[in-house]
């Protein structure tokens, strides 16, 4: 299949940051890639008072219109949050499909899920979020054509209705408690085993999966795109003769996190919230390592594990100069700076959990 050719429009809302278009832009190029579309055109917007009915202005409206023509591109991806009357406005003036930043996760989500749970999470937070935008339109869940945006719940073009929308959300949140039970009653029997458990938590693509392939010597799927890891995936650890250190990946966090999707994979951040300590996985080699650090802790207090033992480990040492390396070093003394690439400063970690990490 022929990847969607997508223009990016990044807009800048009213009381951000002064990097937050250069972060915006490398968020949304990355994700779009992980969705497995190819940028063609990108171009920024400042807006004071965002359009109720396009979020961008008139004359922004037709530049888009002229650039997506010019690249022949098929869709147009936004890296803020479209209400549903503005999607429709803007695809019905430039011509192709409008995707948020919302609509682009929930793809991504849709697929790398692969357990049973991952799959039935990832159906109800596309339902919530559809749900408003079928209304009036033919009510169809899939689109005709596919590609970024269009994988709905099961790809069917089905007509539905509102109530039974709702209906299937209620069906799915019964799975998903069965789920949730069955969950709790397997770490349950891990604490009666006296096992230490340990949830590596981190930014997307900061390297969860690597460290805990070399923590464990476990074959978890890794891949250098945002959101590779969607079902957590717990394994005992083989270091230091240990047998009795359970350690789990988690889904990456993303910088404002929407809402609906922490609600929906509650049951996955569990395993954080329950988690004796908290390995927070940071990539030194990301320009934005400070915002997405205090991205991932905002997302620990929203799910209530804000006050766990908590040890920083410092990733991807093997890509930064050692005089670089030492100023971050510096810049974060708590942290332990490891290559989970090269399996370097992972002894430094157990001895860390041996002494109880740090109580944040």
């Amino acid at each position: 299949m022929a990847k969607n050719r997508a223009f990016l429009v990044i807009a800048e809302p009213p009381g951000k940051s002064k990097n937050f278009l250069r972060e915006s832009f490398e968020e949304i190029k990355e994700l779009t890639l992980s969705a497995g579309g190819q940028v063609v055109g990108v171009t920024e917007a400042r807006l004071e008072r965002p359009s109720p009915s396009h979020y961008v202005r008139e004359g922004k409206l037709g530049e888009i219109q002229e650039k997506v023509s010019k690249e022949k591109a098929d869709l147009v991806i936004f890296n803020i949050d479209l209400t549903p009357v503005q999607a429709r406005n803007i695809e019905e003036s430039v011509g192709v499909r409008a995707v948020d930043r919302t609509g682009l996760i929930l793809d991504i989500f849709a697929r790398r899920a692969q357990s049973r749970e991952g799959k039935l999470q990832v159906e109800v937070a596309q339902l919530n979020y559809l749900l408003p935008r079928l209304v009036g339109l033919g009510v169809i869940l899939s689109r005709l054509g596919g590609g970024i945006g269009t994988r709905g719940p099961g790809e069917q073009k089905l007509e539905v209705d509102r109530r039974r929308i709702r209906e299937r959300i209620a069906k799915l949140k019964e799975d998903l408690e069965k789920l949730e039970r069955h969950r709790s009653l397997i770490r349950q029997g891990r604490q009666r085993r006296n096992f230490l458990s340990v949830a590596i938590v981190g930014y997307t693509n900061a390297g969860k999966s690597t460290l805990l392939n070399a923590l464990t010597g476990a074959q978890a799927f890794v891949e250098d795109k945002l959101f590779a890891t969607l079902d957590p995936l717990t394994r005992v650890s083989k270091m230091n003769g240990r047998r009795d250190v359970l350690f789990t990946d988690t889904v990456g966090f993303l910088r404002d996190l929407p809402h609906g999707l922490i609600e929906a994979f509650k049951s996955t951040l569990e395993e954080a919230t329950d988690a004796d300590f908290l390995l927070h996985v940071l990539d030194l080699s990301s320009p934005y390592a400070d915002a997405q650090k205090e991205a991932v802790e905002k997302t620990l207090e929203e799910i209530g594990a804000g006050g766990k033992p908590l040890i920083l480990a410092l990733n991807k040492s093997d890509l930064i100069s050692p005089e670089e390396l030492q100023n971050l070093a510096e810049k974060y003394p708590d942290g332990i700076v490891i290559s989970a690439k090269n399996r370097e400063g992972l002894d430094r970690l157990f001895e860390k959990f041996e002494t109880g990490g740090r109580q944040r």
